[in-house]
């Protein structure tokens, strides 16, 4: 067990390795810390979307923007999942709008901002995300509204891409919170979307947050896909196809353009 000692101290990785034992139980610590941890990602998966601060948030990014911007409005949306629980039980709700109307002009790049597993994980991270991500975007890319979306799953953006006339789609959700990471942001950018996209047809960027994928290296990894799928407009298992055929990720990685 000697060998695992830097390992169970943290210096490689958080997850529980070699927690060691006391008579036929863990030792106490470990046992009151993985309580602790799996308390965490239950008020996670229940925590609620802060509409208000990020509604604030979101309006303070488009003022110091240089982009293009559709709308100056922030929707806040809700899918036909009617509260939590509904939304645990029923996955497909959570996939569908409840509002019927949404509208917009029709844009390069559409960005949703959904609660998914961990509305924490959104509350947290998406807004310093978009600060380090938005800066990167080309000067002439149009932007539609940055949407909010209570009780959403990844899909609901394809229903909202496809009302809004988005060339691509960002989702920022919430992932399902782990014993170690309550609060890690995904990332889902899908070309072209529309209803009925499958998760085949994204590509994702995960565990975004200051302990796992920093908001810099995670905005530079999402402007790469978004400026690899705008050149050969595709997204997930396609794009990765073509690219593995062709030529390495390196030579496609060029400025997004409108």
């Amino acid at each position: 067990m000697d060998e695992l000692r830097h390992l169970r101290q943290g210096e490689s990785t958080p997850a529980r390795v070699g927690l060691g034992i006391t008579g036929v139980s863990l030792p106490t610590r470990s046992l009151l810390t993985f309580q602790m941890d799996q308390a965490f990602a239950r008020d996670a998966i229940q925590d609620e979307l802060a509409t208000v601060s990020l509604v604030q948030e979101i309006a303070a990014l488009r003022s110091g923007s240089a982009l293009q911007w559709t709308s100056e409005e922030t929707p806040v949306l809700h899918s036909a999942a009617r509260d939590r629980n509904v939304y645990l039980r029923r996955p497909d709700l959570g996939r569908r709008l409840a509002e019927a109307e949404l509208a917009a002009a029709p844009c390069d790049l559409a960005i949703v901002l959904a609660d998914g597993l961990s509305a924490l994980a959104v509350n947290r991270h998406a807004v310093p995300l978009l600060t380090e991500l938005l800066p990167l975007l080309a000067a002439g890319t149009t932007l539609g509204p940055i949407s909010l979306v209570v009780q959403g799953r990844v899909a609901i953006g394809d229903e909202i891409g496809e009302r809004l006339g988005a060339r691509m789609l960002l989702m920022l959700i919430g992932e399902r919170p782990g014993l170690s990471a309550p609060d890690s942001l995904g990332a889902y950018l899908t070309w072209n979307p529309r209803i009925g996209r499958t998760d085949a047809e994204r590509n994702c960027v995960s565990n975004i947050r200051p302990e796992g994928l920093s908001y810099e290296k995670a905005a530079q990894l999402i402007h790469q896909s978004m400026a690899t799928a705008v050149q050969q407009q595709l997204t997930g298992v396609a794009l990765n196809r073509r690219i593995g055929q062709h030529q390495p990720v390196a030579q496609l990685l060029n400025p997004m353009e409108p």
